[in-house]
Protein backbone atom coordinates (compact mmCIF):
# COMPACT_ATOMS: atom_id res chain seq x y z
CA UNK A 1 0.00 0.00 0.00
CA UNK A 2 2.88 2.47 0.60
CA UNK A 3 3.63 2.37 -3.47
CA UNK A 4 -0.29 3.39 -3.52
CA UNK A 5 0.34 6.13 -1.16
CA UNK A 6 3.49 7.04 -2.29
CA UNK A 7 1.39 7.67 -5.95
CA UNK A 8 -0.64 10.01 -4.26
CA UNK A 9 1.63 12.55 -2.34
CA UNK A 10 3.37 12.76 -5.85
CA UNK A 11 0.08 13.45 -7.67
CA UNK A 12 -0.68 15.84 -5.05
CA UNK A 13 2.50 17.76 -5.11
CA UNK A 14 1.70 17.86 -8.63
CA UNK A 15 -1.85 19.26 -8.90
CA UNK A 16 -0.35 21.65 -6.26
CA UNK A 17 2.46 23.35 -7.77
CA UNK A 18 0.39 23.24 -11.48
CA UNK A 19 -3.06 25.29 -10.06
CA UNK A 20 0.09 27.91 -7.95
CA UNK A 21 1.48 28.27 -11.86
CA UNK A 22 -2.40 28.36 -12.79
CA UNK A 23 -2.94 30.83 -10.31
CA UNK A 24 -0.10 33.35 -10.78
CA UNK A 25 -0.45 33.06 -14.59
CA UNK A 26 -4.12 34.42 -14.02
CA UNK A 27 -2.63 37.37 -11.74
CA UNK A 28 -0.49 38.19 -14.43
CA UNK A 29 -3.25 38.41 -17.09
CA UNK A 30 -5.63 40.18 -14.38
CA UNK A 31 -2.84 42.61 -14.02
CA UNK A 32 -1.84 42.99 -17.93
CA UNK A 33 -5.64 43.88 -18.23
CA UNK A 34 -5.32 47.18 -17.13
CA UNK A 35 -2.44 47.92 -19.04
CA UNK A 36 -3.66 47.04 -22.84
CA UNK A 37 -0.60 44.94 -23.83
CA UNK A 38 0.40 44.60 -27.55
CA UNK A 39 -1.73 41.51 -28.70
CA UNK A 40 1.01 40.60 -30.64
CA UNK A 41 3.27 40.09 -27.73
CA UNK A 42 4.56 36.18 -27.90
CA UNK A 43 4.41 36.55 -23.90
CA UNK A 44 0.70 37.88 -23.71
CA UNK A 45 -0.32 35.56 -26.53
CA UNK A 46 0.74 32.78 -23.78
CA UNK A 47 -0.83 34.28 -21.14
CA UNK A 48 -4.52 34.25 -23.45
CA UNK A 49 -3.50 31.09 -24.77
CA UNK A 50 -2.88 29.46 -20.85
CA UNK A 51 -5.65 31.72 -19.09
CA UNK A 52 -9.11 31.39 -21.49
CA UNK A 53 -9.62 28.03 -21.71
CA UNK A 54 -10.25 28.63 -17.81
CA UNK A 55 -11.79 31.91 -17.67
CA UNK A 56 -13.70 32.03 -20.58
CA UNK A 57 -16.09 28.75 -19.40
CA UNK A 58 -16.73 30.84 -16.08
CA UNK A 59 -17.72 34.20 -18.12
CA UNK A 60 -19.98 31.78 -20.03
CA UNK A 61 -21.71 30.61 -16.64
CA UNK A 62 -21.72 34.40 -15.34
CA UNK A 63 -25.67 35.59 -15.36
CA UNK A 64 -26.14 38.72 -17.62
CA UNK A 65 -26.67 41.18 -14.45
CA UNK A 66 -23.15 40.63 -12.68
CA UNK A 67 -21.54 41.53 -16.58
CA UNK A 68 -21.17 45.66 -15.42
CA UNK A 69 -18.18 46.07 -17.53
CA UNK A 70 -15.82 44.34 -14.93
CA UNK A 71 -14.87 40.79 -15.55
CA UNK A 72 -15.15 39.18 -12.57
CA UNK A 73 -13.86 35.85 -13.85
CA UNK A 74 -10.30 35.83 -12.38
CA UNK A 75 -11.96 36.15 -8.89
CA UNK A 76 -13.96 32.84 -9.45
CA UNK A 77 -10.72 31.26 -10.64
CA UNK A 78 -9.34 32.10 -7.57
CA UNK A 79 -11.62 30.59 -5.44
CA UNK A 80 -11.88 27.81 -7.33
CA UNK A 81 -8.36 26.97 -7.14
CA UNK A 82 -8.21 27.90 -4.08
CA UNK A 83 -10.77 25.22 -3.03
CA UNK A 84 -8.76 22.65 -5.24
CA UNK A 85 -5.97 23.59 -3.07
CA UNK A 86 -7.64 23.34 0.61
CA UNK A 87 -9.94 19.77 -0.19
CA UNK A 88 -8.63 18.48 -3.20
CA UNK A 89 -4.75 18.31 -2.28
CA UNK A 90 -5.50 17.73 1.33
CA UNK A 91 -7.67 15.01 1.11
CA UNK A 92 -5.42 13.30 -1.40
CA UNK A 93 -2.28 14.09 1.54
CA UNK A 94 -4.80 12.83 4.19
CA UNK A 95 -5.44 9.67 2.51
CA UNK A 96 -2.03 8.71 1.34
CA UNK A 97 -1.37 9.29 5.04
CA UNK A 98 -4.16 7.09 6.08
CA UNK A 99 -3.20 4.08 3.40
CA UNK A 100 0.58 4.31 4.80
CA UNK A 101 -1.23 3.72 8.76
CA UNK A 102 -3.20 0.43 7.46
CA UNK A 103 -0.55 -1.16 5.34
Amino acid sequence: MFIFANLLVALAQILDILLTIIYWLIIVRALLSWVNPDPYNSIVQFLYAVTEPILSPIRRLLPGSLKLGLDISPIIAFFAIMFLRSFLIRTLFDLSSRLRLTG
